[in-house]
């Protein structure tokens, strides 16, 4: 009873090139293996391996989704987004602040 609150350690992320992703997938789709035995094979996760899969058939126009390119370039228009609005924030403040001291 006395482990019933203890969660095991989490391991630490780890980064994948996209040259090991792409053999991986490989190895699925050649279709000796299962993903459940490549993932084991490997030290992966099968949901990790699963999700390298599926974003290779959506690179590939296999299957319906955002393409890699497309989410990278949905991420830099996002983070330039957030980046303006702050922009516009400050000068928001400034003008603010600018109409208070002319008067």
């Amino acid at each position: 009873m006395e482990s019933m609150g203890k969660k095991k350690p989490r391991r630490p992320r780890r980064s994948f090139t996209p040259e090991f992703k792409a053999e991986i997938v490989g190895l699925c789709r050649r279709g000796d293996r299962s993903v459940g035995q490549v993932a084991k094979d490997f030290e992966l996760t099968e949901t990790a391996v699963r999700d390298w899969v599926k974003q290779a058939e959506v690179d590939a126009g296999e299957r319906n989704g955002l393409a890699s390119s497309e989410r990278e370039e949905l991420a830099a228009l996002r983070r330039e987004n957030r980046r303006l609005r702050e922009d516009v924030d400050v000068l928001k403040r400034a003008t603010a602040f600018f109409a208070k001291e002319t008067r």
